[in-house]
């Protein structure tokens, strides 16, 4: 059985914080962030904005595109690492938001990786017969996650959400490969280092800003380079096609460089790659799925497009997968 998407959708928060805002904020500049990175602004969300609100309004969306109500899903996954609470799981408040209830409701912490990871698992809920109508969501408030005084994290991320239906194909369209990975060997070099149960919160923790992004820039460049390079290869290899098969490339987006290298190592040209950096940043697991939703709305994917997802997070996590749209 072929899974295909039947509609996307997504959330940008209305505060746009701009490069020329940052240099107020922290010792840094519009031109340094913009060569290293390719970002010029971000959203953050509102103070009464969490990441369940932005969700539930991307999915919104996403119904009304694939002609379904609420009430037809069989599932709702979200990735995401900022969720509302431990417990229970976003998936649940988006479920209350939209006024549904009964269906299975959880979420996925795979970091930037999350959305493929939530694919992968929507595709087997359908294949083995426990759904046929899976909402797959990526979500973030990563804003509520940065040490606003550490120039070289604060600058890189933003929030927002995107979701996507995930339904039984009846035609060629479907997912032809999805490839997941992880190395949990270099988890310190990208972490949220207190919250969980190795440092519980505690005065300590919150005077030392334990609970925001700690990341050895440098070291995460080189793994990610090297292994969204590979995912990538490996899930056109699984799908039997190369990279001049693909109409479509859409890498997370964490660093345009990251970005360039990994197309260039595939054969993927400039003008058939999707590049929202500029002015979403990072939104860890948010960012494929708002991506693909601005790049449908735009045209630019088209029935029969062969399409490349790519990603690379904390954990390590990697994923990777090619669909026929």
């Amino acid at each position: 059985m072929k899974v295909k998407i039947t509609g996307t959708g997504s959330y940008l928060p209305e505060k746009v914080l701009t490069n020329f805002d940052l240099e107020k904020m922290v010792d840094t500049s519009d031109e340094w962030i913009r060569t290293r990175t390719g970002i010029v602004e971000r959203h953050i969300a509102a103070d009464d904005e969490a990441t369940s609100d932005m969700v539930a309004k991307a999915a919104v969306k996403a119904l009304e595109m694939a002609k379904l109500k609420p009430e037809d899903l069989d599932a709702i996954i979200v990735a995401t690492v900022t969720p509302d609470n431990a417990y229970p799981s976003t998936a649940c408040w988006v479920q209350k938001h939209l006024g549904i209830r009964g269906q299975p409701a959880f979420d996925i912490e795979a970091a930037c990786s999350g959305w493929i990871y939530g694919v992968a698992v929507g595709r087997g809920l359908i294949e083995t017969g426990l759904g046929k109508k899976i909402l797959v969501c990526g979500g973030e408030t990563m804003s509520r996650a940065l040490n606003w005084e550490d120039r070289s994290t604060c600058v890189l991320f933003g929030d927002g959400a995107g979701c996507a239906v995930l339904e039984p194909s009846d035609d060629d369209s479907g997912f032809l490969s999805i490839y997941l990975g992880a190395d949990g060997n270099l988890g310190e070099l990208l972490v949220q280092p207190a919250g969980g149960s190795r440092m519980p919160a505690s005065e300590n923790t919150v005077r030392e800003k334990l609970h925001t992004v700690s990341m050895q820039g440098n070291e995460v460049f080189k793994h990610a380079v090297r292994s969204m390079q590979m995912a990538a290869i490996k899930a056109l290899e699984l799908a039997g096609i190369e990279g001049k098969d693909v109409d479509v490339f859409i890498p997370h987006q964490a660093n345009l460089r990251i970005i360039d290298a990994t197309r260039e190592r595939v054969g993927i040209p400039k003008e058939k790659t999707i590049v929202t950096i500029d002015h979403i940043a990072n939104i860890s697991g948010a960012t494929i799925p708002i991506s693909l939703d601005e790049a449908v709305r735009a045209g630019r994917v088209k029935k029969g497009d062969i399409v490349l997802f790519d990603a690379f997070g904390g954990g390590f996590t990697w994923a990777s997968a090619v669909l026929r749209w």
